[in-house]
């Protein structure tokens, strides 16, 4: 079964590749991903998939399907962008493998007795798709759910935090800064204020905790005090507890910029808080073995590994779903996610391996897994999430 998954791949590397770059060259941010929505979906059709788009209310999100097996295996596919930055977080890689996972395992679904589910899910980066598409049912039934992430470094269990977004608005009064400032409020130093609390709350916070954030709107001219002020800001922790702890000491402290200003704060968010990540011991176990088959090798964690943790909103899938999220390399070196150097090896020689790669690893995983199942442990085999 895994030669005849291998072979499958093989048929559509440069398939596979090709999609790769071609999301790479144009990148579209969450919610936006409607050519490569299109594109994943026309892959998955060709290849025997039955593809329904548009699902859960989102437009970019999509299920397909091959299989009629008991076991129901998914495959996640994220394709958003960052702003700016195009493909710096390497979805593009991520989209493919998914992709590569999916038509290998398909290819012997039937055999194995599985049902081969991909999954794909628009605005990773900020929006929780995968959030939504999980509020409104699209992983009912799902016994295990996979999805590799490229990186920097091989891993299998990468640190991911809980996270919280805010979006902060001040109202004030705007006036001449010069003629008469004394008439204005200023929605700019309520931030200020903010901010310089955040910062004294940082030698109270554990090391697993982050607050980072940018200002969206602060003012017009010089000459005008400014009347509206805005900003987007990240609460992370370890798990959901630590985040909403957190989160309730930081909107304290933009209450207190609008409290010493005289201005008008209102909160809000336009994503889903993300949860912790609980990888499936069964599922990580299978994709090593698969993975180092391959030729992959999973260097020895360091305490800087555990440092450079991120958030995903496949952690949400992953208290629901037993589920994994190994990193896959690149081969950036010392450049990390979300940096410029990042992107444009996103689609060099390394990160179409990891594609291929990646995917294969996942696929063989799913068939030791349907293994285990037909030899009599049932799903009882994964964990329980």
């Amino acid at each position: 079964m895994k030669s005849a998954a291998r072979a499958a791949v093989d048929r559509a590397t440069d398939e596979l590749v090709a999609l790769s770059h071609r999301l790479h060259a144009h990148p579209e941010l969450g919610f936006e991903e409607e050519r490569a929505c299109g594109w994943l979906g026309e892959v998955l059709t060709a290849h025997g998939f039955t593809v329904t788009a548009g699902v859960c209310e989102l437009p970019t999100a999509f299920v397909a399907e091959r299989g009629s097996g008991p076991l129901v295996i998914g495959i996640c596919a994220e394709y958003d962008a960052l702003p700016g930055l195009g493909h710096a977080c390497g979805h593009n890689v991520i989209a493919s493998a998914a992709l590569a996972a999916a038509l290998a395992l398909g290819a012997v679904a039937d055999e194995i007795g599985v049902t081969v589910r991909v999954f794909g899910t628009p605005a990773e980066e900020n929006g929780g798709g995968k959030v939504l598409m999980l509020e409104r049912g699209a992983f009912a039934g799902v016994h295990a759910a996979m999805m590799v992430h490229p990186a920097p470094r091989e891993r299998l269990d990468p640190v991911c935090l809980a996270r919280a977004q805010l979006g902060v608005r001040y109202e004030g009064r705007a006036a001449h800064a010069s003629a008469c400032p004394e008439d204005g409020l200023n929605a700019a130093d309520a931030l200020t204020v903010a901010q310089v609390a955040i910062g004294l709350l940082r030698q109270h916070m554990t090391p697993d905790q982050r607050v980072h954030g940018i200002v969206t709107t602060g003012g017009q001219v010089p000459n005008v005090i400014p009347e509206l002020t805005e900003a987007a800001f990240y609460v992370r922790a370890a798990t959901l507890d630590g985040v909403g702890a957190l989160e309730r000491r930081v909107r304290a402290c933009f209450e207190a910029g609008a409290v010493a200003t005289g201005t008008r704060l209102t909160i809000g968010s336009d994503s889903p808080t993300y949860a912790h990540f609980r990888h499936d011991p069964v599922l990580l176990r299978a994709y090593e073995r698969n993975a180092v088959a391959l030729g992959r090798v999973f260097p020895p964690v360091t305490a800087e590994d555990d440092r450079q943790a991120g958030s995903t909103d496949m952690a949400n899938v992953s208290l629901a779903v037993p589920a994994i999220q190994p990193l896959v390399s690149i081969g950036s070196g010392a450049v990390g996610l979300h940096q410029a150097g990042f992107a444009a090896v996103a689609a060099g020689a390394a990160a179409d391996r990891a594609v291929v790669e990646g995917g294969l690893a996942m696929a063989w995983a799913g068939v030791d897994v349907a293994r285990a199942v037909a030899s009599g442990g049932g799903v009882g085999v994964l964990g329980s999430p």
